[in-house]
């Protein structure tokens, strides 16, 4: 299991259409609204780097997007 999280910046005003977006997506776990920098932050559950990769590649198509940032959880 790989956990990442990825920050979502959106255009201005897009952040409704965007969350429902994101909602959908297989894989994303839990999606927050946030003030600051991002706009969203994308908690993802999947099971290995490449289905992260991908994950994130489909958030960055999604409509409005403009930027994300994504670490990777690891195991101590």
């Amino acid at each position: 299991m790989v956990i990442g999280v990825t920050m979502v910046k959106v255009v201005p005003g897009q952040e409704k259409p965007v969350y429902n977006a994101l909602r959908q997506v297989d894989g994303i776990k839990n999606v927050y609204h946030v003030f600051g920098e991002f706009d969203f932050v994308v908690i993802i559950e999947v099971d290995g780097l490449s289905t992260l990769n991908r994950l994130v590649d489909t958030i960055r198509e999604i409509e409005n997007v403009t930027a994300t940032q994504t670490v990777v959880g690891a195991e101590l």
